[in-house]
């Protein structure tokens, strides 16, 4: 099997530097919130490097790690909450 030929003009995962009158992007909030941040700018470092999403596998496997981590986390939580709310009824 062949695969497509790579663009040139590659991936533009370049961290952009935030400037004190810009609001943070709401995606970079939720990461921040998350506590996955230092595994995503693994992920776009890499990418910025390689400009290739296959050289980056085990970057974008600790990222998605993280992430499930962090989302089974939050449920429970919310499951707490919830629990505890109905049970002061």
């Amino acid at each position: 099997m062949r695969l497509p030929k790579m663009s040139t003009q590659g991936h533009t995962w370049v961290r952009q530097v935030k400037k004190e009158d810009e609001e943070e992007d709401p995606l970079d909030q939720l990461i921040s919130r998350s506590g996955c941040a230092a595994s995503h700018y693994a992920v776009q470092e890499c990418m910025a490097q390689y400009q290739d999403w296959r050289q980056c596998q085990a970057q974008v496997q600790a990222f998605r790690d993280c992430m499930s981590e962090q989302q089974a986390r939050r449920r429970e939580e919310l499951q707490r909450r919830k629990e505890q709310g109905t049970a002061h009824h």
